[in-house]
């Protein structure tokens, strides 16, 4: 029982930090809150194989991120998205545009590329943590967001991407 409780009070104290790394993953509250509840499910279901509590946020993030790649692999829940067109170059990086410009660029980086940024650059966990909670080396996260910054800055520009806060 206590096991359940435990449960119950970390889901419901990390739900929010969870919503949004998920909605950050996907950009669609709908799909953000189906990974959020499927990563609680699998947290639930192995939560007597943790041994410390304290780790299951990374747990969790680790399951949203494999749920997320699992789901973008088979392409089975992307559909058309209606969007307004998008001008081809920002007028500055504090337009509102600008950041849905920089944000749909985001949404085209390969999945792991796109976690490693979301986790290290809009969560703020380091290299270690990012590692952790994508199940890879530090080096391998290294390597991820390095090249996701490039690809970035190729189609944005330098300016955009250092503008964005997102530097190596």
């Amino acid at each position: 029982m206590a096991e359940a409780t435990g449960f119950a009070e970390f889901a419901t104290s990390r739900h929010g930090a969870l919503f949004r790394y998920a909605y950050l993953l996907t950009s669609d509250r709908g799909l953000a809150e189906d990974l959020v509840q499927e990563a609680l499910v699998k947290t639930y279901v192995g939560w007597h194989r943790l041994r410390d509590p304290a780790n299951a946020e990374a747990y969790t993030r680790r399951a949203i991120t494999t749920t997320a790649i699992g789901w973008w692999r088979r392409k089975s829940w992307r559909a058309e998205r209606p969007y307004d067109d998008v001008p081809d170059l920002p007028v500055s990086s504090d337009d509102a545009t600008a950041r849905v410009w920089l944000w749909r660029e985001l949404q085209k980086l390969p999945p792991r590329q796109r976690a490693a940024l979301v986790l290290r650059y809009y969560e703020d966990l380091t290299e270690p943590q990012t590692a952790e909670v994508l199940g890879c080396s530090v080096g391998t996260v290294k390597s991820q967001v390095s090249d996701a910054l490039k690809k970035l800055r190729a189609r944005l520009g330098s300016d955009v991407v250092l503008k964005a806060g997102m530097t190596e």
